[in-house]
């Protein structure tokens, strides 16, 4: 560059250019903002039309407000709105719109026309085109129904440099109908219609009830993820948060399906990504990602939309209360999807009934079953901790005596109905065999079979009565709806694992919560100032998690105490993290996090084995558990503990009724 050059005024098209590299990367983000100017209109219906993946042509038509004819010139012009005109306005902007950049910065690079009418007349509409290297707006008649028309030709035609960065059509019309089906998620009140290549692929009409609001979000993302979704609607302090969060057993290798939108814009947030991924951490299989639909309503006057050209990211004003509201809500809604349990998506129900859905049935008023702990005859703690529990401190002792709380439900018994039986003596036998046969007869009678209810179908467990258990490994439960298939080592490690949890961090110390243990000698961290002043603001949040940070300096942090069952880990590394997440997130779940993985370790080595034989009653006595425990649906791993087959699946598999 020479040095000898002086300042000057940019060209207009080429600071227009410059403005379009922030604002317009590919065809996807031209759609994203004509859609947002048209919700912004007050439309109603919004269509958008492509060829050859948006590079040759883009059109968005709505029937808003329209633009008249003496704004047009303004229209194409940078920094020129009508949505904003001043900064108290702009702190609680609650457009998509408001900065006036995006018709310019796309007419710089694009051949673009607008059609736009106010009136009822279609024949009054006016037509505004940018001409020329000052791009001065030439505004002609052009008949045009109420509402605006923006025409979008040959992307990049004067930028060859960028439009080399174009993929394929395909990649591209992928990027535009993903950019689509986000602005038609974030509205469900306006009609949507997508073409591409003159073929309508997708035409959405509006709809605000539940049911209309179920078909949209089965065109858009499939019919699964409303089978496997939880349908929440909460709201605390002036925050509502509703939408539909998946099930942890339905999973994505990729974050393809995660929608989150705040005062109906589409955001991508560092704070919202963790509260959510920290809500799932405990259910989720390792690698997977969960999928959702969530919107979050608050004061447009908390929440700072200007941080970012594309205006995807978001600043909250009290961001710890925004991630505290989140997580709590997440984690409580997928901890309660009990089996049986389930208030999400439902089947329309002109269908003449509603569907099965895998892994979860549909929620009903709690049968007096479910209200109250069920003890089996001649055990009162079926399945739960040995003694009373309360005071007692959680080892691996106490893990193996809970497992032995399932064979001491019939110790009697030493053989299972379950086990092979050989065949019966031919006649003739030994006294012996004919004796040992009669025994095994005298068992079988004495073990009660259970029968599904026949007259109060209300009061059948969600998950059944156990029929049989399968090579040692999963039981076979007969439900009012089909078969249950338990694998019963899952099932039982989330069990033990949750009632770990409840008694470590349920508690105060005396009651077998949460013990400290001060360590021999401090251990010194060289700090920068920043963790300092968090460490010293935050003093409370590490004492409840059992950790006692003291600074000894500007520069220095001092450990004193952690909590026992990490009393061999490496302390540094984790008051790190836990200072990383104080300031950036507002909490740190880091300590309850290392002694989970503790927790569940025990529990996975304490928990019933494979190719254990199980009676009736012990089976059984597994299934009330699974029914009244938090996150019986997945095991300490992620991985699924049950599934299910309805009758009318069973009757398909064997082509009963065609």
């Amino acid at each position: 560059m020479s040095e000898n050059r002086h300042i000057q005024i940019l060209d207009p098209r080429l600071a227009n250019q410059i403005a379009a590299g922030e604002v317009v990367e590919r065809p996807s983000s031209v759609v994203k903002e004509l859609v947002e100017n048209a919700i912004d209109a007050g439309s109603t219906r919004v269509e958008v039309e492509l060829e050859n993946g948006g590079t040759r042509l883009i059109r968005v038509r709505d029937d808003g407000s329209g633009i008249g004819e003496n704004d047009l010139p303004l229209a194409l012009s940078r920094h020129a709105t009508s949505k904003i005109i001043s900064l108290e306005e702009l702190e609680g902007v609650a457009s998509l719109g408001f900065r006036g950049e995006a018709l310019a910065s796309i007419s710089s690079v694009s051949r673009l026309e607008l059609v736009s009418n106010l009136d009822e007349d279609p024949r009054s509409g006016w037509r505004v085109v940018a001409e020329g290297r000052r791009m001065e707006p030439r505004v002609t008649p052009a008949p045009h129904p109420r509402g605006t028309s923006v025409t979008v030709r040959d992307l990049f035609f004067n930028t060859p440099a960028r439009r080399k960065f174009l993929r394929t059509e395909k990649t591209e019309f992928g990027h535009v109908e993903e950019a689509f089906r986000r602005q038609a998620l974030s509205r469900f009140d306006i009609g949507w219609v997508l073409r591409h290549n003159h073929k309508t692929l997708h035409q959405l009409p509006p709809g605000v009830d539940p049911i209309s609001r179920e078909r949209r979000l089965r065109a858009l993302l499939g019919k699964g993820f409303l089978e496997n979704a939880l349908h929440l609607d909460l709201e605390v302090g002036g925050l509502r948060l509703w939408g539909w969060v998946g099930l942890p057993t339905h999973s994505r290798a990729q974050a393809d399906q995660q929608y989150f939108f705040v005062n109906g814009r589409v955001v991508r947030d560092r704070l919202v990504a963790h509260a959510i991924r920290q809500a799932y951490r405990d259910v989720l299989f390792h690698g997977r990602h969960p999928v959702f639909v969530l919107y979050l309503e608050v004061d447009p006057r908390v929440v700072d939309v200007n941080v970012h050209p594309t205006k995807h990211e978001v600043r909250f004003r009290d961001g710890r209360m925004v991630h505290d509201f989140l997580f709590s809500s997440l984690h409580r809604a997928l901890a309660e999807a009990r089996p049986g349990e389930r208030d999400g998506a439902r089947e329309p129900q002109e269908q003449g009934q509603e569907q099965a859905v895998e892994g979860i049935g549909v929620r009903e008023a709690a049968p007096a079953w479910q209200q109250q702990p069920m003890a089996l005859p001649g055990h009162e703690v079926a399945g739960g901790w040995a003694g009373d529990g309360a005071s007692e401190r959680v080892t691996p002792d106490r893990v193996r005596a809970f497992m032995e709380g399932y064979r001491a439900l019939h110790p009697e018994h030493e053989e299972s109905l379950l086990t092979p039986q050989p065949a019966a003596p031919a006649p003739g036998g030994s006294a012996a065999d004919v004796a040992l046969d009669e025994r095994r007869s005298a068992a079988q009678n004495r073990v009660p079979r259970p029968a599904m209810p026949k007259e109060d179908a209300t009061r059948a467990p969600p998950l059944g009565y156990a029929v049989a258990q399968l090579h040692g490994v999963y039981i076979l439960s007969q439900t009012e709806r089909g078969l249950v298939v338990v694998d019963m080592h899952a099932a039982h490690e989330r069990i033990v694992y949750e009632r770990m949890k409840g008694q470590v961090h349920g508690g105060t110390e005396e009651q077998g919560g949460l013990q400290a243990q001060p360590l021999l000698v401090p251990v010194s961290l060289a700090a920068s100032a920043a963790e300092v002043e968090t460490a010293e603001s935050e003093r409370e949040a590490f004492s409840r998690l059992g950790v006692e940070l003291d600074a000894a300096g500007p520069e220095t942090l001092l450990v004193r105490q952690v909590p026992a069952l990490l009393a061999d880990a490496d302390v540094e590394p984790l008051v790190r993290d836990m200072l990383a997440d104080l300031e950036r997130y507002g909490r740190s779940d880091r300590v309850e996090a290392r002694i989970n993985e503790l927790l569940a370790t025990m529990a996975c080595h304490g928990s019933v084995r494979a190719n254990r034989q199980l009676g009736l009653e012990e089976m059984n006595a597994l299934l009330r558990d699974m029914e009244r425990t938090e996150r019986s649906g997945q095991c300490n791993h992620g991985r699924p503990t049950w599934t299910e087959m309805s009758m009318k699946e069973l009757d398909r598999l064997f082509l009963r009724g065609q």
